[in-house]
Order: structure tokens, then C-alpha cells, then sequence
């Protein structure tokens, strides 16, 4: 898919997150307003999503797969500052090698955030700095691996005493996506591929 074409999608969601501070979806939970970045690296044969593996001492989801992001502060203006600060930090990408071309609806998590996912686009070669408290790898997938269905496929587990279903994207060099990313992704794959 082009740019353009990805930009024409976008336009057609809820704009909230562009201009506002990230609201929870559900106002009865004290959620901690969050956004994380999708840096879509573009090249010729295709775009790639730019994933985190996060270090395995973290209090939250220590160990799993996700883009850069995390928590809302007070000097962000909007999920986009929040999402391009962090990915910042946590990855070295600098905000002026991202151009931001879009918001998808908000994900609530177990773990009480709600996280706003800012979608944005990178031009290679870029260069990333991890910092390695939070980061353990960074690492590119392409969006037609995470987009065909074959890689893809649904869980059953218990977690705070209920049964939870949920999707899994299958091992990529090593790596696994699940939980809210994958719902992410999941999200991110409707609003570009619907007729």
C-alpha cells in the first residue's frame, strides 16, 4: 500500500488523538492516558513496522514485543508529542525523521493504560540509539508477514481468573507479537485493507 493511500484511510477515523491529550475509551476505569508510535518504514517493495522488544526488569509488559510509547506528561500536548517524545527515547528516533499521517482509535489494556497508537511514516536509512534500560531489541517487520493470515492466530489463556481469547502473530526472526500490540496491528490491518 502507498503512502497516499495509507494517509486517505487514516483521514477517515475518529481525529481525536491528533490535537488532544489521550482520553481512555472507558471513562468508568482510571486509566493512565498512554500512545505509542507505528514507524512504518517505507521502501520500494513495500512497508515494514518498526517493533521493541522491551527488557525483560520492567515493571510493565517487561519482555514483550511493541512499539516505541508509553505514558502521557504533562509538557505533551497531544498523543502525537507523546508518542514522538517516546519513541525518542526509547529508540533514538528522532520526531523530525517521522512524518505523522495519522491516529487509530484508542486500545484500553488490562494492565490500566490507555493507549493511543500514532501512526507515522519513516524514509530510510534511519539510525537508532536504544536505550538499553527499556530496550532490548529494535527490529523491523514487514507489514505483508503480519497481514497474511497464515502467520496469524487465536489464543485461549486464563489471566485475572477469567478465560481470555486473543490473536498472536506468529515467530518473526525470533520475535512474537501478542496482547494489546497485536490488537494494534490487528486494527491497523482493517482500517488498510477494507474494501
Amino acid at each position: 500500500m502507498k503512502p497516499d493511500a495509507i494517509r486517505q484511510r487514516l483521514a477517515t477515523l475518529d481525529p481525536r488523538g491528533w490535537d488532544a491529550v489521550p482520553e481512555p475509551v472507558d471513562a468508568e476505569r482510571a486509566l493512565t492516558p498512554a500512545a505509542v508510535l507505528i514507524p512504518l518504514v517505507t521502501y520500494a517493495e513495500g512497508l515494514s513496522a518498526i517493533f521493541t522488544e522491551r527488557t525483560a526488569h520492567l515493571h510493565d509488559h517487561a519482555g514483550q514485543v511493541s512499539f516505541p510509547g508509553g505514558r502521557y506528561e504533562e509538557t505533551d500536548d497531544s498523543a502525537v508529542a507523546t508518542a514522538l517524545r517516546e519513541a525518542d527515547e526509547e529508540i533514538g528516533l528522532r520526531p523530525e525523521a517521522v512524518e505523522i499521517i495519522g491516529c487509530l482509535d484508542a486500545h484500553d489494556t488490562s494492565s490500566g493504560f490507555s493507549v493511543v497508537p500514532v501512526v507515522g511514516l519513516v524514509t530510510p536509512p534511519y539510525s537508532l540509539t536504544l536505550d538499553d534500560f527499556e530496550v532490548a531489541e529494535a527490529f523491523e517487520v514487514p507489514l505483508s508477514f503480519l497481514f497474511d493470515p497464515a502467520n496469524k492466530r487465536r489464543k485461549e489463556a486464563f489471566w485475572r481468573g477469567e478465560m481470555r481469547n486473543y490473536d498472536i502473530y506468529d515467530d518473526y526472526d525470533g520475535h512474537m507479537v501478542w496482547g494489546v500490540t497485536a490488537r494494534i496491528v490487528g486494527r491497523l490491518q482493517e482500517v488498510l485493507l477494507r474494501p
